[in-house]
């Protein structure tokens, strides 16, 4: 019998994801195209879900920009805007100190801590932040609860640390996939594809 799907969207644009910021912890707001972005992924999901998508678990990051991208999605999917739980264990890797800038001015300001973080990825700790394996720790539970049908709105380092945790994804690769904005990233028994 196959397992309960997660379907994982990752919030819409904001300014700071166009001007190439470290968000992390920062509750940053939608964009224009971030809001465009939210309601693409509600059609998507109308079209991906069969019978009534009520029945699906909604779940998001508390950050503004997870809880507008699911309040736009539920919306365009003929749902009750706010009918839908928070989950603070989705909250986006921080980043700590480094969080505000572009990688060109973290090179700039912190080149060795930029190049120990460029040879790992998974492991490295920012200055006050945290590392993706620290993150997949706190994912963890989460990931063990997926027990029904579910559409997820979070983050890219959480979608990255969820696929090493639900899909086999190598913790070398993983903190280097595209997490889409947009789409949907559709996760069932190990294997994920992106609509």
């Amino acid at each position: 019998m196959a397992g309960p799907v997660l379907y994982y969207v990752r919030h819409g644009e904001t300014d700071w994801n166009a001007q190439g910021r470290l968000q992390g912890g920062r509750d940053t707001e939608l964009n224009a195209l971030g809001r465009v972005q939210a309601e693409t992924a509600g059609r998507i999901l109308r079209g991906l879900v069969r019978g009534d998508p009520g029945r699906l678990d909604f779940v998001a990051s508390p950050m503004r920009r997870t809880r507008d991208t699911m309040e736009i999605l539920r919306g365009t999917m003929g749902l009750p805007r706010d009918a839908y739980r928070l989950d603070p264990r989705l909250v986006e890797i921080s980043f700590g100190d480094w969080e505000g800038r572009t990688w060109p001015e973290l090179r700039d300001h912190d080149p060795e801590g930029a190049a120990a973080r460029e040879a790992d990825k998974w492991g490295y700790v920012p200055p006050g932040g945290e590392s993706y394996a620290m993150l997949a720790e706190r994912l963890a539970p989460v990931a063990a609860e997926i027990a029904h049908d579910t559409v997820m709105v979070a983050h890219g380092g959480v979608a990255r640390a969820l696929l090493t945790l639900i899909a086999g994804a190598p913790p070398e690769r993983a903190p280097h996939y595209d997490i889409w904005q947009g789409r949907v990233l559709v996760v069932q028994d190990g294997h994920w594809r992106w609509v």
